[in-house]
């Protein structure tokens, strides 16, 4: 029988709207996102990508609509309350946002240390676990600016998974990588999906990425969702601008 549960949006997401002053940058955007999915945010340059993602996360306050995480009403919630809706999610930034100054074990801790009462030992342990499931446990005394661009983005991946997050949110995780390492990050988002159980909202332009790992897709127009579902679905639905982007790099 079908575990109905897991058909439960972990985000809902209903008319929104999102402006900067007197413009409109998202315009009634409307859409469940569903546990255990790589969900992929994608369209053209100045379509609102960046800006739903910010929306979502509350670094920017939508003008109007509702967001709730887990059924619960986030918008209405003061910073205190949603601060336990934050423990729930990590995020890696599209520069991957390292302290330069501290080593990439310092750089974990940050959030154990700032959200949990763990002591030393188990901190430890849990950097040296997340380190590992990124694999950088050799990098783990390093300085960020003794690692790659590839090995930056797992390390602030091994950040952003301190805290075991239910939702994992990436902005544009492939930027500035080679083919190769791209290729190699997108494998670990996969592989952490199916060991963690995690599901993942993701902001790209990267056509290869999202060949490769998108379970569904939200595709941005001018502010307003063309389009919510799978790749396929999307390359089948007759609408120009979809066919567009995805002509433009076609396998």
């Amino acid at each position: 029988m079908k575990n109905t549960q897991q058909t439960q949006p972990l985000i809902s997401i209903k008319d929104l709207v999102a402006k900067y002053g007197d413009k409109t940058i998202l315009d009634g955007i409307t859409v469940d996102l569903l546990p255990n999915e790589i969900t992929v945010i994608l369209g053209g340059s100045g379509c609102g990508k960046t800006t739903l993602l910010k929306n979502i996360l509350r670094l920017y306050e939508p003008y109007s609509g509702t967001l709730r995480y887990w059924g619960q009403d986030v918008l209405s919630m003061n910073e205190e309350e949603f601060s336990f809706v934050l423990k729930r999610i990590g995020m890696l930034f599209q520069n991957g946002a390292l302290l330069n100054s501290i080593s990439i074990y310092e750089n974990v801790s940050i959030p154990l240390e700032q959200h949990t009462k763990l002591n030393r030992e188990v901190i430890d342990r849990i950097i040296r676990v997340k380190l590992n499931l990124v694999k950088l446990s050799h990098a783990i005394h390093l300085f960020p600016s003794e690692l790659s661009g590839g090995m930056k983005k797992r390390a602030a991946l091994a950040r952003a998974l301190a805290l075991d997050p239910e939702i994992l949110f990436c902005d544009e995780p492939s930027a500035g990588l080679d083919p190769l390492t791209s290729a190699a990050l997108d494998e670990l988002l996969l592989d952490l999906k199916s060991q963690l159980n995690m599901s993942i909202v993701i902001v790209t332009h990267e056509l290869a990425s999202i060949h490769r790992i998108a379970d569904k897709i939200i595709f941005l127009d001018s502010g307003k969702m063309l389009f919510y579902g799978t790749l396929q679905a999307a390359k089948e639905a007759g609408i120009p601008q979809i066919d567009t982007f995805f002509e433009v790099g076609k396998f």
